[in-house]
């Protein structure tokens, strides 16, 4: 080889490496753009969720600590109204009746955004609180297993128990189930929550309405930096399985 073809050859080589070392670079710079955007990403779900919580746990003590007595006040003082014939004692029973009404659906509500039983109990009696008054509205069997009654933080229990929730919901609206198996267990390292229902499944494709629950137990399986696995087929039921580890 003369020496023209050697400084070519060089040339070439030099060349090769220049144009690797960019496209390296190149790489190096998109995967860290990547995982920053996927971190922001996070830390603005975290960060909306978070607020979502707050919110729900604010109004529902208000309803709970400041409406609820205003009504039962007003309630009280509406009974010892004395009526000076009939006409008045039934406008008085009405009044008496429609505020029984409100007050219980304020208290319902209330419950609805920030259960007390969790707060006060744990998550263990929240989650059966909420299969119980749910399978009387609802021709869903559910199964509730859980092999111990442990505290967890607050955020861990609260998150938990919407991911429950969202489970409970999606069965009936999209799997059309009947039965439902909810597991909660306490591993060495992790809190496992596992489910199978025996309905028709649903796409997991997030472009319709079916796809909107599987993003919310996504977003909620970030925050708590569990593992989040689903199995869905059509006629055959769906599982999932979410191991979080232990805060």
């Amino acid at each position: 080889m003369d020496p023209k073809e050697k400084e070519l050859l060089v040339a070439i080589l030099i060349a090769t490496l220049l144009v690797v070392s960019v496209l390296i670079a190149f790489i190096a710079v998109i995967i860290r753009q990547q995982a920053k955007y996927r971190k922001l990403a996070q830390q603005k779900l975290n960060a909306e969720i978070l607020t979502l919580e707050n919110e729900r746990r604010r109004v529902a003590s208000d309803l709970h600590d400041e409406v609820g007595p205003i009504l039962s006040a007003i309630k009280l003082q509406i009974s010892n109204i004395k009526g000076r014939d009939d006409s008045d004692i039934q406008i008085i029973e009405k009044a008496g009746s429609h505020l029984n009404k409100i007050i219980l659906n304020v208290r319902e509500v209330s419950n609805n955004l920030m259960p007390n039983v969790l707060l006060r109990k744990g998550l263990d009696a929240a989650i059966y609180d909420f299969i119980q008054k749910f399978e009387n509205t609802s021709k869903l069997k559910i199964e509730f297993k859980a092999n111990e009654n442990i505290r967890y933080s607050q955020n861990t229990e609260v998150n938990i128990y919407r991911i429950v929730q969202e489970i409970v919901h999606n069965a009936v609206k999209h799997s059309q189930a009947t039965e439902l198996i909810i597991a909660l267990k306490m591993e060495p390292n992790a809190i496992t929550l596992s489910t199978q229902d025996n309905g028709i499944g649903f796409k997991q494709l997030p472009d319709a309405k079916n796809g909107l629950g599987l993003i919310n137990l996504q977003s909620r399986s970030d925050i708590l930096k569990a593992v989040f696995s689903s199995e869905i087929q059509r006629g055959k039921g769906t599982k999932y399985l979410f191991e979080i580890p232990i805060d």
